[in-house]
């Protein structure tokens, strides 16, 4: 498919997908006029990759991360370093750390929120 046609299937700009693909995410065939070209799968990998930065990972360890997992169900794979899981298990305690801060952060504004209105 062409990245018109990923960017719309997957709600990601074409500007981002060409990003994936400098960094080393995506990959695409080309077509004898110079047209990239995604396969099926792509869809999965970018619905991966946008999951990823949304857990705030960088490209890079996105990168060495991507051959570790399944695209189509997100499963992993059994190529993970040890240096990937570490690496891994100090995104999780930055995410847990993240995820209490924001627990925090909600329950000051609902105190807020009740004294403000009178209860």
């Amino acid at each position: 498919m062409r990245i018109g046609e990923l960017a719309r299937r997957t709600g990601v700009s074409e500007r981002s997908l060409r990003y994936y693909e400098q960094q080393g995410l995506l990959a695409a065939e080309r077509t004898p006029g110079g047209h990239r070209d995604y396969p099926e799968a792509a869809v999965d990998r970018v619905i991966r990759i946008q999951e990823l930065f949304a857990a705030g990972l960088h490209s890079s360890k996105i990168a060495r991360l991507l051959p570790c997992i399944r695209d189509a169900d997100g499963g992993p794979s059994a190529v993970a370093t040890p240096k990937l899981v570490a690496d891994l298990t100090e995104e999780r305690a930055r995410i847990d750390e993240t995820i209490a801060d924001l627990r925090r952060s909600r329950e000051t504004l609902d105190e807020v929120i009740d004294a403000a209105q009178g209860r």
